[in-house]
């Protein structure tokens, strides 16, 4: 196999890719923490497998260019375009760009039986000629990891003794727009005709984290799997029989790495495997989101989408600038802007103008900003606030468990999402043990990428519930030991006990005694709903998303293929916001994709393969309405407005 570049053609494209980000981005920020080690590592002869979250296509020439830039080996970097004319998939192949067969889509090609063998062959291949590798994973769907799983298995076969994975995180001020995966010769002189007329638009940053051994977490268990279970089994119980304890464990996404189908091979890989590739995947997508910078743009839409939506003034929506940044710093997010909270809300506005209203009149020094009420406006911030939301998951699964408590409380146990209200009396006391299983209950329905993957769902569920204490929402007092309480730990057997004559024992008795009588109370009541509201928002497009989607069964005539069936349930969640005129943030294409696969894994819709592919469903137990209903009404009590 050739050198992944040639010296001319390689300073050429480099040039003209330069030439052409710098009409596309007004600065290009590299974060230098780590380079040392990824030199360091490039010398020593390490292979370097580099892994990103899928943002835009933009990232494929991105992160080669970087590296080209400071002086590291140049990766095969996996693109997931189509390109069609022979020419440029020429030139693209001969500096190491990796492209899809002409006629199949991504996901095709990744359960092709042909083309699978192929990909594995090439990275063996690509990996014992030391070349390095780059690839975007989807957070949503798991395409690209196939390619992650490869590079696993030739680990584990003692092919490749070791590979060192880079998580990349990339943050844009403004997401370039690459809807068409379809590239061709025409395509892209309008492209290049389209730079020459165009102001630069926002910065990029580049981050990449520090290179760990997959060989090393493949041995050490630091991936464990073995409490992984069906998501059905994590929460039907508590769902359609409303029992009062969890079933302990961690949501299996097998879905994340999709098996391919071979003429000779019934499965690929044990269950085990596969879930041991779904953990890397899982860790990767983390490990990246979580070194990726937050941009001033995304500060600011997570503001004006999760706090002030009904508008807010220029000049309290700087203090809310500086409010957030010195939140974000304190939990060690690196931020990718500088200078005082005015240059940054202006520099933020100008770049989300079309997306925002600007109400200003001569006799108001201080203008007063509304996010634009539609479709596009809506997603488009929510785009860039998923970085705030997480940063703040902690915080925002700990507020919607305190908001299913005080729905209980209050009584109103809807389905549409429209629980507590603001006046509502806070002066209540929450148990810790009740808060917590909300908690735990809420980890299982999060999207891939937000829980910590070496993190049990038990302790992810404490943690929730000590954050809202530390950021000052819950305050602590005792339980008179005379009032009963919930054992719900104790039973679950999330906390160990020693007995008495135990010789290492000391206090375990008294602090799990503690432990039971905790209990919360809301810290400042009159500030409490704005506050809950802003946490709670965070998480209430993805919730709603699945509330609606979960409602909109009895309007589809299934079973379906499951493309058809996804488009048709993307369809009805902006139908719904559409008639709502509100929460268009529920009605991505991401959001409807994510629901459709949770109500798969709840047993809601039910696989059947057939020839023409996978068909989707409703499953017998949700056959029923009153099911359905109770799915529902579990689903929107962490729904707080």
């Amino acid at each position: 196999m050739s050198p992944p570049t040639i010296p001319l053609l390689a300073r050429v494209l480099s040039w003209v890719m330069l030439k052409m980000f710098s009409s596309v981005f007004g600065s290009i920020q590299v974060n230098l923490n780590h380079l040392p080690a990824l030199r360091r590592a490039s010398q020593e002869g390490s292979l370097l497998v580099y892994v990103h979250v899928r943002q835009s296509a933009v990232d494929c020439a991105l992160l080669p260019l970087v590296l080209f830039c400071h002086n590291l080996r140049v990766p095969y970097t996996v693109c997931p375009l189509h390109v069609n004319n022979s020419f440029i998939r020429s030139i693209l192949q001969k500096v190491g760009v990796v492209l899809l067969p002409p006629a199949l889509t991504e996901q095709e090609a990744e359960m092709d039986g042909l083309y699978s063998p192929v990909t594995a062959s090439l990275v063996r291949e690509l990996l014992h000629e030391g070349q390095a590798i780059s690839v975007g994973v989807s957070a949503e769907s798991g395409r690209g990891g196939r390619w992650l799983a490869h590079v696993t298995q030739l680990i584990k076969e003692g092919s490749v003794p070791d590979v060192s994975l880079v998580p990349v995180g990339i943050s844009y001020d403004c997401v370039p727009k690459t809807n068409n995966t379809q590239v061709d010769l025409g395509s892209v002189l309008q492209w290049l005709w389209s730079l020459l007329w165009r102001r630069p638009d926002g910065s990029v940053r580049v981050h990449l984290a520090q290179p760990f051994s997959l060989k090393e977490m493949c041995e050490s268990g630091r991936c464990r799997v073995g409490e992984w279970l069906p998501l059905q089994d994590l929460l039907l119980p508590v769902i359609l029989n409303n029992r009062a304890d969890c079933v302990f464990g961690r949501r299996r996404m097998s879905w994340l790495l999709p098996s391919p189908h071979y003429a000779s091979e019934p499965e690929e890989q044990t269950p085990p495997e596969r879930d041991l590739g779904v953990a890397i995947i899982l860790h990767l997508i983390f490990s990246a989101a979580s070194c990726t910078a937050v941009m001033s743009t995304s500060l600011v839409s997570s503001l004006l989408l999760y706090r002030h939506r009904k508008g807010v003034s220029a000049s309290a929506l700087c203090r809310d600038v500086l409010w957030l940044t010195e939140e974000l710093l304190f939990r060690n997010r690196d931020v990718g802007f500088g200078g005082s909270e005015e240059e940054v809300v202006r520099y933020s506005l100008s770049l989300l103008a079309p997306h925002l209203i600007v109400a200003a009149a001569p006799s108001r020094r201080d203008p007063l900003i509304v996010p634009r009420p539609s479709l596009a406006a809506t997603l488009h911030l929510a785009l860039h606030a998923q970085i705030v939301t997480h940063t703040f998951i902690l915080e925002a699964v700990g507020a919607c468990a305190v908001s299913a408590m005080l729905c209980e409380v209050v009584g109103s146990g809807g389905v549409d999402g429209e629980q507590v209200n603001s006046d509502m009396e806070f002066d209540v006391v929450l148990c810790q043990s009740e808060l917590t299983e909300r908690a735990l209950q809420l980890c299982h329905l999060l999207p891939p990428g937000f829980m910590p993957p070496c993190q049990s769902s038990q302790s992810f569920a404490l943690d929730a519930v000590d954050s809202l204490v530390r950021c000052g929402i819950l305050i602590m007092e005792e339980i008179p030991r005379d009032v009963p309480i919930c054992d719900f730990w104790k039973k679950g057997g999330a906390l160990s006990w020693t007995t008495s004559d135990d010789p290492g024992h000391s206090d375990s008795d008294c602090d799990a005694e503690e432990q039971d009588l905790r209990s919360y109370k809301i810290s400042q009541p009159s500030r409490c709903p704005e506050m809950l509201l802003f946490l709670c928002s965070m998480l209430a497009g993805h919730l709603r998303a699945l509330c609606w989607a979960t409602g909109g069964l009895d309007l589809l005539h299934t079973p379906l293929p499951e493309a058809e069936f996804v488009a048709l349930m993307h369809s009805h969640l902006c139908d719904t916001a559409s008639q709502k005129k509100q929460h268009y943030e529920s009605c991505s294409e991401e959001a409807a994709h994510t629901a459709v696969r949770s109500l798969i894994d709840l047993g809601v819709l039910s696989e059947e393969r057939r020839r023409g592919g996978v068909f989707l469903g409703v499953g017998p137990l949700f056959q029923s309405s009153e099911n359905r209903r109770k799915l529902r009404r579990f689903i929107s009590q962490y729904l707080f407005n």
